[in-house]
């Protein structure tokens, strides 16, 4: 890539981020449409517009449930949002990723209103599309990020402790999957930017993490809160950036997410989140490349903060599991791995860690 540009998303943090919104949505026109899951909006709608200034909110549109191609499609075909100005995209992944799939479709600009921790949809320039039974079908990449995250932290701490809880699991895999698929490689500047930014996505956790936990639970956001909140939507959200400029998953995925997208043609997300899933994904992950001390370094802390760390804990029996290992060997994550996937192998790893 010799000519290409980099657009970072901004983003205001705090438990009054919404009062930005009018410094930094303003300059972009006089009208926006909030789309967001329904939990979301009854949290989030009536203090975007008591604080949306001058700018008109025509409607509020819930995003369908599921971010997939159909939904996009149907919101696409409504009067107001065809009207407004700017998108504010509200709630969690699947809900802010449907948001920006649409605003890139419609070359609107989008705002982002994260009202869990669970991801970092908020900040990315990637949409992961499912189809509308919730099977994952792709990663659906463009080249704007959204123009600004207003992360409230207070909304954030008030919703049910299960989202940062899932969210940890899911941040600390950027910095294995992203070091593992460049290994023996120099990439360049932007993913080179990524790799070192993807460092962001475990200390803090590690450091901040079960703190944060505890704060979310008692509803009190704190120091450590912040800070983790910051990893999972910021920190996460830059490296994905950095590391998806070429529009490929190479780098920005692996063998965790592997596991899990997997695992979603057997409804894993009936019962379970994605970062959970991903968190058990990561041990599969430092087993099969031999990373021991790391994996018992991991594998201490999701047992800290109740992540799972057997495949019984996401209620998948091994028999199950196996027989799903050939299609996470042939999953795109893990085509840029230094190494082959193989099942022979795999099995191995799942059976180290089930006999750990």
């Amino acid at each position: 890539m010799n000519n290409y540009s980099m657009t970072l998303p901004n983003y205001t943090i705090g438990e009054m981020a919404y009062e930005q919104i009018p410094t930094f949505c303003g300059k972009h026109g006089s009208t926006a449409v909030i789309i967001g899951g329904r939990t979301a909006m009854e949290k989030a709608a009536a203090k975007i517009r008591s604080y949306a200034g001058d700018i008109r909110i025509l409607d509020e549109v819930f995003y369908g449930g599921e971010c997939s191609y159909e939904n996009v499609d149907s919101l696409m075909n409504n009067e107001n949002i065809l009207a407004a100005d700017m998108i504010f995209s509200v709630g969690g992944g699947k809900s802010t990723d449907t948001g920006k799939c649409l605003g890139d479709k419609l070359v609107k600009p989008v705002f982002t209103f994260p009202t869990i921790a669970s991801n970092c949809s908020c900040c990315t320039c990637v949409s992961i599309m499912y189809k509308p039974d919730g099977t994952f079908i792709e990663p659906y990449f463009f080249n704007n990020a959204p123009v600004h995250a207003f992360i409230d932290t207070q909304i954030i701490c008030e919703a049910p402790e299960k989202y940062i809880w899932a969210g940890m699991g899911d941040t600390i895999a950027k910095y294995y999957e992203a070091t593992i698929s460049a290994r023996g490689e120099s990439p360049e500047h932007f993913k080179a930017m990524g790799l070192v930014i993807s460092q962001m996505c475990t200390t803090p956790i590690f450091e901040n993490g079960p703190a944060a936990y505890k704060a979310n639970i008692e509803k009190t956001p704190s120091d450590e809160f912040r800070e983790t909140v910051l990893a999972i939507t910021v920190s996460t959200g830059l490296a994905s950036i950095m590391l998806t400029r070429d529009h490929t998953p190479d780098y920005n995925s692996g063998l965790a997410h592997a596991v899990f997208y997997t695992l979603t043609s057997v409804g894993i997300e009936e019962k379970h989140l994605h970062g959970e899933v991903v968190a058990l994904g990561v041990l599969i992950c430092l087993l099969y490349d031999g990373q021991t001390e790391e994996f018992k370094r991991v594998r201490s802390f999701c047992e800290k903060v109740g992540l799972p760390v057997r495949l019984e804990d996401i209620d998948i029996s091994e028999e199950t599991m196996d027989g799903l290992v050939p299609m996470v060997c042939e999953m795109s994550d893990v085509r840029h791995y230094p190494y082959k996937i193989t099942p022979e192998k795999l099995r191995e790893a799942i059976k180290a860690l089930q006999n750990t």
